[in-house]
C-alpha cells in the first residue's frame, strides 16, 4: 500500500480550508484516510502561524515510514522545518517573500518618477 501525505478539501464555496491527511494513494481526494495530521488555511496571511499547522512528530514518522507528500504539502513542510521533507523538494519552489520586503519595495521611488 502506497501512502501519501496530501490535502483534503473542507470548507465551502469561495472559502477553502484543508486538512493534511495520510491516505492510501488510490483513495479519492476527500475519501477515506488513515490519519489526520494537520490543517492548512490558505486565506490567512503568509506570515501567520495558523496558516499551516501540522503535528511534527507524526509527519516525521510517516515520512520515515515511506509516505510521499504532494508538491504543495512538501513545500509547506519545508517551511516548517520538518525533517525528511527536503528530499521531496519539487523542481520549482516559489520564493516566500516577507511582508517587510514588499513594503520596502513599494516605498522606493521608480526610475520614471526620479527623472521627472
Amino acid at each position: 500500500m502506497t501512502t501519501k501525505i496530501r490535502l483534503t478539501k473542507k470548507g465551502r464555496k469561495k472559502l477553502p480550508y484543508y486538512h493534511v491527511v495520510v491516505a492510501d494513494s488510490r483513495s479519492p481526494r476527500d475519501g477515506k484516510f488513515i490519519e489526520k495530521i494537520g490543517t492548512y488555511n490558505p486565506l490567512l496571511e503568509k506570515g501567520n502561524k495558523d496558516r499551516f499547522q501540522v503535528i511534527k512528530e507524526r509527519a516525521e514518522h510517516w515520512l520515515s515510514a515511506g509516505a510521499i507528500p504532494t508538491e504543495r504539502v512538501a513545500i509547506l513542510m519545508i517551511t516548517l522545518g520538518i525533517k525528511g521533507a527536503e528530499k521531496f523538494k519539487p523542481v520549482f519552489v516559489p520564493k516566500m517573500k516577507k511582508v517587510e520586503e514588499k513594503e520596502a519595495k513599494a516605498e522606493e521611488p521608480k526610475d520614471e518618477e526620479v527623472k521627472a
